[in-house]
């Protein structure tokens, strides 16, 4: 018998608030949005319904998880863009549970009486679930796609070399996602352009997105740091080319502007936070003599004073976050030979 999600859902009692958290204004009696600055009013209780949900979905327990983002929706109001995502997601997660019953006994029944022709048809008969093993297969096609298109055009060892450089990259940000027990999938590579880790970042908070954010960066500045070490052990210069396309590469992706990934760190900081991140790029630069801070201090001045997503909740955590990272690759393209993304 195919079991389905009840159509029950959990109710929560809302917390009283008579305050808006962002701009203090006094909230009308059941109010779920600001008039005022138009924020959501149970932001903190959604928050940690997303995040509950996420990790019940994390261990495959779906039937919670639903009942998790079920329970948000009272504090959205109804005609919102997140209300309308949950309602899709929880779809999702119904159609999720059919696909993960196991098979009726029945269903190898009549291929055996297809005597020879009953390979062929438990075959045809168990094609969606070849599609869908073979959709898991993108990562490893789209990165063999990606190693292809560098090594057609820089050669066999910078070409793999490179590729790796990005995986490496973006496993940080998958790696930092799961072991915070959210669901995320492995990354994605577009040759010629880039690569992405697909995950679900719809409740979770603005401090937590940006460290996931910076895992990247983060991630390839260690890996840059080996590459140097080999460099230095090994004296080949081609090591040492590698480590300052790498450092260059995520001193480049921390540039805090759209689809980077410093665009969405610095969504958790403050109007000062953002000025100091300026004035630390400046120093920066004229410490380590990398141009390249100039242009994430052209980010940082942007944000600081056109930009208006500021946090209600700034994080400091974030800020030293951000400048350890810059300051690392800074120090490390310093004492790597070259200028740039290349050699002298």
């Amino acid at each position: 018998m195919e079991e389905s999600f009840p159509e029950s859902v959990s109710t929560i009692t809302p917390e009283l608030i008579r305050n808006c958290k962002r701009c203090s204004s006094e909230l009308a009696p059941g109010a779920l949005v600001c008039e005022r600055c138009h924020a959501l009013v149970h932001s903190e209780q959604l928050d940690q319904l997303a995040a509950e949900a996420k990790a019940l979905e994390a261990k495959g327990d779906l039937r919670q998880a639903r009942e998790r983002w079920l329970a948000g929706l009272q504090l959205l109001p109804p005609n919102s863009r997140q209300a309308s995502w949950i309602q899709q997601h929880v779809q999702q997660l119904d159609a999720s549970a059919k696909q993960s019953q196991p098979a009726p006994k029945s269903d190898n029944q009549w291929a055996k009486r297809l005597g020879p022709l009953g390979p062929v048809a438990i075959l045809l008969a168990k094609g969606k679930t070849i599609f869908l093993a073979l959709f898991k297969l993108k990562f490893l096609l789209s990165f063999a796609a990606f190693i292809g298109i560098y090594w057609a055009a820089w050669g066999m060892k910078l070409g793999i070399g490179f590729a790796v450089l990005v995986l490496l990259h973006e496993m940080g940000h998958f790696i930092d996602i799961k072991r915070r027990g959210l669901p995320a999938e492995m990354p994605v590579f577009l040759p010629g352009l880039g690569a992405y880790v697909r995950w679900q970042a719809l409740g979770v908070p603005i401090e937590t997105r940006s460290a996931i954010s910076l895992a990247g960066p983060l991630a390839g500045f260690l890996t840059a740091l080996v590459c140097a070490a080999l460099w230095v052990h090994t004296g080949n210069p081609f090591w040492a080319a590698l480590a300052r396309i790498g450092a260059a590469l995520n001193l480049l992706n921390l540039i805090p502007i759209w689809l980077l990934d410093g665009g969405q760190a610095v969504l958790a900081l403050s109007k000062g936070e953002r000025v100091f991140l300026l004035t630390a790029c400046l120093a920066l630069w004229l410490a380590f003599d990398q141009k390249m801070f100039i242009l994430v201090a052209l980010g940082a001045a942007y944000q600081a004073f056109f930009s208006r997503d500021l946090p209600p909740h700034p994080s400091r955590a974030t800020t030293i976050y951000y400048f350890a990272v810059l300051a690392a690759l800074g120090v490390l393209l310093k004492f790597l030979p070259g200028q740039g993304l290349g050699l002298r």
